[in-house]
């Protein structure tokens, strides 16, 4: 699939992103969700043995599949429903801290079918846009269990752009990734580089990402394979489990124009989700970035009195044993009209990324309210210069907790390290040096994990391809940078 751009030196990812949202549009399964197959059924149970038969075809097939369910030897004349089990997943967190995923066993009605007087049962349906591998087909009454068959969703990978200038994002679709042990953890490979792993738990096994067309021009690959502890596994074909699916995906970049991430400022998040509730204390906007102007608007206080506005923040790291504390101090102060109404204009302070409680004092009462401040990033330094030229992203608003404290490094999709926010207030500098043939090169910071309580998989400190949409926690964004190196004799030049 070939996507247009526009025709310059250099291109930015404005000019492309209606074709990849197209591109995504015509990948994306038109399948429904399992929720959506209909109402939800009970979780049943067997009660004096397994009643009838059925028989499912085909027994697997991805997202999409039309499936037919035929069954024998059932009472005849019985109402009877044909349910699709699986499972919801969530991240389980708390403030600070990650304990890991959960999946809680949930059932959709396919059908309700009545048997005929053979006792004989027929039905349709489509494989929802769920989690991968296994899932039950049951026949059920109410909450009694007759009979199930098994599906089995196969997994599918596709790329949805070829023959692409360096630079592109190429769409990454994935259907029926599983959320069992050895179905739930798959990593991304560029050209044999380690660029990050994909998690899918509270979006029902599917993942839609993009990474950045690196390279020079000619073939490159992309692999998805498992990777339960950490990195990839190789030779999955000697494991105990030697049946999970690999996938390559070869395209060529061309030459021409390099297609250029926007300005920092245009990376900025537009929409938060999980906001606190509003307090009494109202901030407008909701969440803003570091030095973004702010107004906070109150009532109930002292007629013509002044009142401070209070900032709570986190002071601490995790390294010295002490933990972190909460400490306050005043943001703004203003004084309420005659009717008691009050409102303090501020910039969104310097400090940790996430929601900050806001107070003040009123007679004989504390009102509250929050603002929650969103990572935001400035422009490279140095945008242009020949090998080993330094450079510096630099990063405000990073958060404090074991899912916001960090971000991650990729240089041309290889895995570069981590940055920490937390002992710096949320301010993370990150100095590179600049390497590879001259031309654009390309630098993503992803959300992470830093630490939890979880033991498998294991995906601490490793890039979140698809930390935009299904990161535990907070809802971070992730940024894109892009740096020229330049034929050796010509200096850097700052970034534009």
């Amino acid at each position: 699939m070939t996507l247009s751009v526009c025709i310059r030196r250099s291109v930015t990812l404005t000019c492309v992103l209606a074709g990849f949202a197209m591109a995504f549009a015509q990948g994306a399964s038109a399948a429904p969700r399992a929720a959506e197959l209909g109402p939800e059924a009970p979780l049943a149970t067997t009660s004096g043995g397994f009643v009838g038969r059925i028989t499912v075809e085909p027994a697997h097939g991805p997202v999409g599949t039309p499936v037919t369910i035929s069954g024998e030897g059932f009472p005849a004349g019985q109402a009877l429903d044909i349910v699709w089990a699986t499972v919801t997943g969530q991240w389980n967190v708390t403030t600070a801290e990650y304990f890991g995923r959960e999946f809680k066993p949930a059932a959709y009605r396919i059908a309700r079918v009545t048997s005929d007087a053979a006792g004989h049962i027929a039905a349709s349906f489509v494989v929802p846009d769920d989690f991968g591998f296994l899932h039950d087909i049951r026949v059920q009454q109410g909450a009694r269990l007759l009979t199930q068959d098994v599906f089995n969703v196969d997994m599918t990978v596709k790329l949805l752009a070829d023959n692409v200038p360096v630079g592109t994002p190429l769409p990454v679709e994935i259907d029926g990734i599983g959320w069992r042990e050895l179905e739930d953890s798959w990593v991304l490979l560029y050209d044999n580089r380690y660029t990050g792993w994909i998690s899918v738990t509270t979006t029902f096994g599917s993942a839609h990402f993009t990474v950045p067309a690196t390279g020079r021009p000619g073939r490159h690959v992309v692999e998805v394979i498992h990777s339960d502890f950490t990195f990839p596994y190789r030779n999955k074909q000697q494991s105990p489990s030697p049946d999970r699916p690999q996938f390559k995906i070869g395209f060529n970049i061309t030459p021409g124009a390099a297609v250029l991430p926007p300005a920092p400022d245009r990376q900025a998040q537009t929409t938060v989700r999980r906001l606190p509730p509003p307090g009494e204390l109202m901030a407008t906007p909701a969440f803003a970035g570091v030095g973004k102007p702010v107004v906070v608007r109150g009532s109930g206080f002292a007629p013509d009195k002044p009142v401070a506005l209070n900032w709570m923040t986190y002071v601490g790291n995790r390294m010295t044993g002490r933990g972190w504390e909460e400490n306050s101090t005043v943001v703004a102060e203003a004084t309420a009209d005659a009717s008691g109404n009050v409102a303090f204009f501020f910039k969104a302070p310097d400090d940790l990324g996430g929601v900050h409680t806001l107070w003040a004092d009123t007679a004989g009462a504390r009102k509250t309210g929050s603002l929650w401040i969103a990572p935001t990033a400035l422009p490279l330094d140095v945008a242009h210069g020949p090998v080993e030229t330094t450079f510096k992203i630099h990063l405000k608003g990073v958060g404090w907790s074991e899912t916001a404290n960090i971000y991650t490094v990729v240089y041309d999709n290889g895995l570069s390290g981590y940055a920490c926010g937390f002992n710096s207030q949320g301010d993370v500098e990150v100095f590179m040096q600049a390497t590879g043939e001259p031309g654009w090169h390309f630098i993503d910071l992803y959300p992470a994990i830093y630490k939890g309580k979880e033991t498998r998989p294991i995906n601490f400190r490793l890039p979140e391809l698809t930390g935009d949409q299904d990161h535990p926690g907070e809802d971070l964004p992730i940024f894109h940078f892009a740096f020229e190196v330049t034929p050796d004799g010509i200096r850097g030049a700052a970034s534009e």
